[in-house]
């Protein structure tokens, strides 16, 4: 999706600007996935009351997938879609924490500030931290995808920026049911289309903006790379995302009510 298109999935939001339904993908074997099942979205914090009406009455909205921290949680609040009561609220932390606080330095706010990221030094910095998400809380990430299977209504997958723990999650799903790799790794950078608000909206969070300061613009953008090496990964150690899947517990069975749910 080049940057000034009209793509249809996108999700307009006063109070969002990386929103955007994952249905019109083809699936392999046949069919698409389904639109208003999964979304996927930057921090909701922001959303204004006609936001969270489009969300729960147009896109029918049951399920908040929130893959912040708690120290995220804490600082930002958990957003207006907490206190409709037709949305549940599903806190999955991408990173490990212990109590109230996360295991990072004494002196930092956040939890990957001053975190060794680990894992083979061979490999980029991103791809070494979407891979530690999957070595550090396989729970939340089999979770989050057993949130989107169940639920009633869609589920919306989001954590600060919607671009490197909500693309980890929402790729799983989709490599899951069988959506091609070029597909997942075009979603993926589909964030870059909005890469300019989205900065704005980070740099105007106390939370968010000591994170970007000094960093150009450029450096934020989801290099295609990235996503294709961790899918590689999957393919190489796991035998592809379900095959990760199962070896956490989501199995056969799980797939395929996933499957049911998410491709038209």
């Amino acid at each position: 999706m080049a940057a000034g298109t009209t793509d249809k999935r996108w999700v307009d939001l006063d109070g969002a600007v990386n929103a955007r339904d994952l249905g019109g993908l083809g699936v392999a074997g046949g069919g698409r996935t389904a639109p208003g099942v999964l979304l996927r979205s930057d921090n909701l914090q922001g959303l204004t009351a006609d936001d969270v009406d489009r969300l729960v009455d147009e896109h029918g909205v049951r399920v908040v997938v929130d893959l912040r921290t708690g120290v995220e949680v804490e600082l930002e609040g958990p957003g207006p879609l907490a206190a409709d009561g037709r949305v549940e609220i599903r806190h999955r932390s991408l990173m490990p924490e212990t109590g109230d606080r996360t295991d990072v330095a004494a002196d930092a706010v956040l939890p990957w500030q001053g975190r060794p990221l680990g894992g083979d030094p061979a490999e980029s910095p991103a791809v070494r931290s979407y891979l530690g998400y999957l070595r550090d809380r396989p729970d939340s990430i089999v979770a989050a995808l057993r949130d989107v299977a169940e639920s009633e209504g869609a589920a919306v997958v989001h954590c600060a920026a919607g671009k490197d723990r909500t693309g980890v999650v929402c790729a799983l799903a989709l490599a899951a049911v069988g959506v091609p790799r070029k597909a997942i790794v075009a979603d993926y950078l589909a964030t870059g289309d909005r890469l300019g608000p989205l900065l704005a909206r980070l740099r105007a969070s106390s939370t968010y903006a000591a994170d970007l300061e000094g960093r150009p613009d450029a450096s934020h953008r989801p290099p295609p790379e990235t996503m294709a090496r961790v899918l590689d990964v999957l393919d190489e150690r796991h035998g592809g995302a379900p095959g990760w899947l199962a070896e956490h517990g989501f199995g056969d069975r799980e797939q395929a009510a996933l499957r049911r749910r998410l491709v038209a």
